[in-house]
Order: structure tokens, then sequence, then C-alpha cells
């Protein structure tokens, strides 16, 4: 009776598949009898595809907001036939000749893209385990550098002289921070106050369709420390983990991040200018192991520079978040400082979770290695491997993906002499970016 489900359902996703594909050498501008074009019809197989792989990954379907119907129902397919799917769809993409606009040819090379990662993520699902750089390869189009201990320890060393006295490094920092805490009851004054100027920044700069909003919610027990849950609509869930202290700077940090102009932003802007206005159906989903990821993570983590450039962030702390949270305004140059070198520490994490992923060093070993290079406290470390257990390569999205997107905005900022300034410029490149179907492997 199984192996007749399964039949079935092969049966009709040739079906579906038989339909997209059409004749070899298909036009994306050429509509069939029934009005649609080869590449959205390759799109809705897509999104069920997704969808499908999603009743066996709970992590995977990050979002969802397309037709109801479309969603899976009844017995899950069997991963060997959505895997021939996905084969089945890239060969289809193969075969249809993008439009010749930018935009179109996007949208193309996207699809595959997506496609080849939906196999890479099939073969992980079917019990197959790459090393970390194959994996991020396979997954998000990109590799992340690989940094000896040196290169870490040569910050560590700056930072020490920050913090004299006996004892581990990670301690004194430890001791030093606790008093840019932000008190429990103050936090969501404080996380809302930042949204609040991050929205005002972005809205500036950026055309938000009417009626975009945002809930926000506090939870405990989970590997990350803030979640976007978009929901379509124009509208987003975003999660704030409070299982570890909230620090000052992480205010500004997850509001720009989840919120303006990160992850609601670009969700927002996909769902506005490729779902609505062109009608790009498979922007309706977002499968999380992906290169979209890092073009999600990458504009999420450099929008916070977008919004607050250059000396603008610390004004704003010291006039607003700092009191807001009860803190000595007076503290805030030095906390940033201070937080500036720590922020070269950030490829350690990519480091701990290559080792450990590639299985030189077991849960133990990757959490001290946290605490060592990355400076993370015992409890943040145990936090980050439980990451690397859910999200394993996952990691290179934040770091790797900002520098990418920065070096790429920048370039675009550089090559353009325009009167209004880099800020402007910036701004614009950023949205355009934010609106479209990139891959991380265009923008280098």
């Amino acid at each position: 009776m199984q192996l007749k489900r399964y039949l079935v359902a092969f049966i009709v996703l040739l079906g579906a598949a038989a339909t997209a594909c059409g004749s070899a050498g298909e036009r994306a501008g050429e509509p069939d009898k029934s009005g649609k074009l080869p590449m959205d019809h390759i799109a809705e197989q897509y999104v069920r595809l997704i969808l499908a792989v999603g009743q066996h990954d709970p992590d995977y379907v990050d979002a969802y907001y397309g037709p109801p119907e479309w969603k899976p129902s009844g017995d899950k397919v069997g991963l060997d036939l959505l895997a021939r799917e996905a084969a089945s769809l890239t060969e289809q993409v193969a075969k249809v000749t993008p439009a010749g606009d930018e935009i179109e040819q996007l949208r193309h090379r996207y699809l595959k893209a997506m496609l080849s990662s939906v196999s890479a993520r099939l073969r992980m699902l079917q019990g197959d385990r790459p090393s970390f750089d194959d994996e991020s390869r396979t997954l998000y189009d990109a590799t992340a550098p690989v940094l000896p201990e040196s290169h870490f320890q040569e910050v560590l060393t700056t930072l020490d002289a920050h913090f004299p006295g006996s004892g581990p490094l990670i301690d004194r920092y430890e001791a030093w921070r606790k008093s840019f805490v932000v008190p429990t009851p103050k936090l969501d004054h404080v996380f809302r106050t930042a949204i609040a100027a991050c929205r005002e920044r972005t809205t500036r700069q950026i055309p938000l369709p009417a009626g975009e909003t945002f809930t926000v919610e506090y939870v405990t027990g989970k590997s990350w420390s803030g979640y976007n849950w978009y929901q379509g609509g124009f509208t987003s869930l975003i999660q704030v983990n409070t299982d570890l202290p909230v620090y000052v700077d992480r205010a500004v940090d997850l509001a720009c991040h989840e919120g303006y102009p990160g992850h609601h932003v670009y969700n927002v802007l996909l769902e506005k200018h490729l779902v609505r206005d062109r009608g790009w159906t498979e922007f309706t989903v977002y499968p999380l192991f992906s290169p979209q990821s890092l073009i999600a993570e990458g504009t999420a983590n450099y929008g916070i520079e977008v919004a607050f450039p250059g000396s603008e962030r610390l004004a704003f702390e010291e006039a607003v978040l700092f009191p807001a949270a009860g803190l000595d305004p007076a503290t805030a140059r030095r906390y940033y400082e201070v937080q500036a070198l720590v922020e070269r520490l950030s490829y350690a994490g990519n480091e701990a979770a290559r080792r450990y992923i590639n299985r030189e060093i077991d849960a133990r070993q990757a959490a001290a290695w946290l605490q060592q290079y990355a400076l993370m406290s015992p409890e943040r470390a145990q936090q980050r491997v439980r990451f690397f257990d859910q999200y394993r390569s996952y990691v290179i999205n934040y770091n790797l993906g900002k520098d990418m997107v920065r070096e790429f905005i920048e370039g675009r900022v550089s090559q353009r002499k325009d009167p209004r300034g880099a800020d402007a410029v910036r701004w614009e490149e950023f949205g355009r970016l934010l609106s479209s179907p990139r891959l991380p492997s265009s923008l280098r």
C-alpha cells in the first residue's frame, strides 16, 4: 500500500513536470495555451517541491504565503521521488531561454541555483554529510575563508590590554560587560525605541507599501537570539530570545537585523516588487537552507551600518538608548570601541563550526574553542553549539554574507558620482539589492 501511494505521487509529480517543461528551448516570454509563461509553470512546481521537502525538515520552510491549496496534505512524498522532481525541474529551467533584461536573467539564475540547493538538502536528508565547505557551497553558493588561530589571537592580545588584571580574559571581559545588560523590565521599551529609530531611518530612504507592520514576542528555549517569521501581507512576527542577558548593543542590532532595514524590509520588498508586481510565485516561499539566506542575513547585518553610518550610532546610543536602559551614556564610547574589536572575532564562530561539523572536535571542545577565540561566555558558547547542531554551516551567512554585501554595495557606490552624496547612493543600491533575485555568486 505504501509503495502504491509513492507511485501515485510520483506519477502526479511527473505529470506536473511534463506540463511545466514544454518543448526544449522555450523562451521565457512566450505563454502557452493557458496564458502561463514556462517559468511560471516551473515556479509553481518549485514552490510545491519546497513545501513537500518541508514535511521532512521542520526548519526548511522559513516562510510561505502563497496559495493555501499548494500546501501538501496526506502522506509525505518519499525523498527519492522529491530528488527526482528537483532534477527534473532543473532540466526544465535549463531549457528556458531567459528574456534579455537583467531582472529576468537574475530570475532564471536564481531558480537554477535554488533547485541545486534543494537537491543538496535532499541528499543531506537522505544521510549525506558533506564537509563544512562543501555544504556551504552547495546550499548557500559561497564558502567562508579559513583563518588561523593566530588571526584571532592577535585581536585577543589587543583586547587583553583593555582589561588589565589576572585571570582569563573572558572572565575579565564578562565582568566588565555585565554593567551593559538591559534590565528585564526595560527590555521591551528599549527594543521598541530602537525599532522606531531604525524604521524612521529606513522609510526616509526606501518606500514601503502601506500597511506593513510587525509584532514582537519574547521567547525562551531557542538556539538563536532573534528571529523574523515573515507572515505575508507585509507583516512579520519578530521573536527575541531572552534565555541569556540582552546587552545594550543588541537592541539596535536586532531591531535593524530583524526589522528595518533587515529581514522585515527584505521580505516586504520581495513580496511587493516580485510577487505582487511581477507575479513570480517562487518568492512566496523561502527555503532556509538556500542561497537566499546569505543575501537575507548579509543584508540584515550590513543594514545596521546603512541605517547608522559612521558616528551616528554612537550619538543615538548616547542620547537615546543608554538613558532608556538606565545606563550611563558616558560609558557608551568605550563600550563600542571594545565591541568593534570583538566584532573582528566573528569568523571564530565559523572556524568552530567548521571543525565541529567536520568532526575534528566534539561539542565540548567546540564550546571551549568559542570561549577562547570568540570571547563567548560558557552559556553563550553552549547555545552557539546548539545552533551548529540545528543549522550547521548556516553560520557563514551572517559574517561572510555581511562582508560580501558590503563589498558589493560599496563597489557600486564608488563607481557612481552622485551629487546627493554616498549615503543616498548607498541606500538606493541597498534597496535595489533587497528587491532583486540576486545570488551570492553574483555579488562577486
